[in-house]
């Protein structure tokens, strides 16, 4: 009778022991997988100056919603040799267009101010919008309000002046016309408060998450903001757009005769005027679109192909002004130059 309770206790110690093992090596395997601990199965990169990761979202060409796309596993490309610590530019990102992979970053999601930048958004929300892009519009006096004072960028149309919705998007992108994006606000949405709120609704349904405007024309705000992170995002997306690509990779265009301009008048891109026919290493910038206020800095948005890959650099915030050297240009030729080598 003795040894059957010696042995039954004996059973009952390898069971308490047996489980024990089974809850030690439980906890210790949820400790390897816990958030804390998952760099140890993939590396994670810091967005202060990061290469090769990707982008979350992917704008849908077919309408204002948007689609996540997964995270790409990809290599480092050995063909981008330029640190971003290296350009003028405080806030600066790198992406293939192909796959919206993000190959160098530099303080992506810092908040920045956008400047003329915010045209691209201007011309998109009307391309999307307008009727009839043939369609003739007619200029107020009202539009020029405040503009000259502001000492805003101008097109060169003029109160009363009628002319096509596709010749004042024209003049938003290419001279960065001020009057342009402010007739286009009114004749769309009534009023530029009203235009600004479907602005700030497409950065929303974008997954612009960082961004907020308070005018069509980028002219500084304190709560005008955005990231360099949020402008690539909408740069993708409306680069999807065939008129608005037409417009962005012009380097002129010249409207038809007015009944202020006899002869039309002819736009010149500010980007395409301060490249000077620099070139990059075995590919081209193909456009873009510049921006500068005292407190945005320089900045540029712009679209490059290097071999058969076409790429978007956003880069902002670079000292210098419009009469000093364009760091701006120079961080665009230096990066597009070293995806070539």
């Amino acid at each position: 009778m003795v040894r059957k309770v010696k042995k039954k206790k004996s059973g009952i110690r390898i069971l308490v022991a047996f489980l024990l093992m089974v809850v030690v090596a439980v906890l210790v395997y949820k400790s390897i997988i816990t958030p804390g601990n998952q760099h140890i199965l993939k590396k994670e990169y810091d967005d202060k100056t990061s290469p090769y990761s990707s982008l979350k979202i992917t704008p849908d060409s077919s309408g204002d919603r948007t689609t996540p796309v997964p995270l790409s596993k990809i290599e480092p490309d050995p063909s981008v040799s330029l640190s971003f610590d290296k350009l003028n530019s405080p806030n600066a990102i790198l992406i293939r267009l192909k796959d919206h992979t993000i190959l160098m970053q530099k303080n992506s999601k810092e908040k920045i101010y956008p400047a003329s930048l915010t045209k691209m958004m201007t011309a998109i929300v009307a391309i999307e919008n307008l009727p009839d892009l043939k369609g003739e519009i007619k200029l107020t006096n009202s539009t020029f309000q405040g503009l000259y004072e502001a000492d805003a960028s101008m097109a060169g149309f003029q109160p009363g002046e009628q002319v096509r919705a596709i010749d004042l998007l024209y003049g938003v992108m290419l001279p960065s016309g001020a009057e342009c994006c402010i007739e286009l606000a009114d004749q769309i949405a009534g009023s530029k408060q009203n235009f600004v709120t479907i602005m700030n609704q497409k950065a929303a349904d974008l997954g612009m998450g960082n961004t907020h405007f308070e005018n069509a024309t980028g002219l500084h705000n304190e709560n005008h903001y955005t990231t360099v992170k949020d402008l690539a995002i909408l740069l993708s997306y409306a680069l999807k757009n065939d008129t608005f690509r037409e417009i962005f990779t012009s380097s002129r265009h010249s409207t038809p005769p007015t009944n202020k301009h006899p002869g039309g008048i002819t736009f010149y891109s500010t980007m395409f005027e301060k490249l000077k026919n620099q070139n990059i290493i075995n590919g081209e910038i193909l456009g873009g679109k510049t921006g500068y206020t005292d407190e945005a800095g320089l900045c540029l948005a712009s679209l490059a192909k290097v071999g058969k890959q076409e790429y978007i650099l956003i880069s902002a915030g670079a000292k210098g002004d419009n009469h000093s050297e364009q760091y701006n240009i120079t961080d665009a030729l230096a990066v597009y130059s070293s995806l070539g080598k």
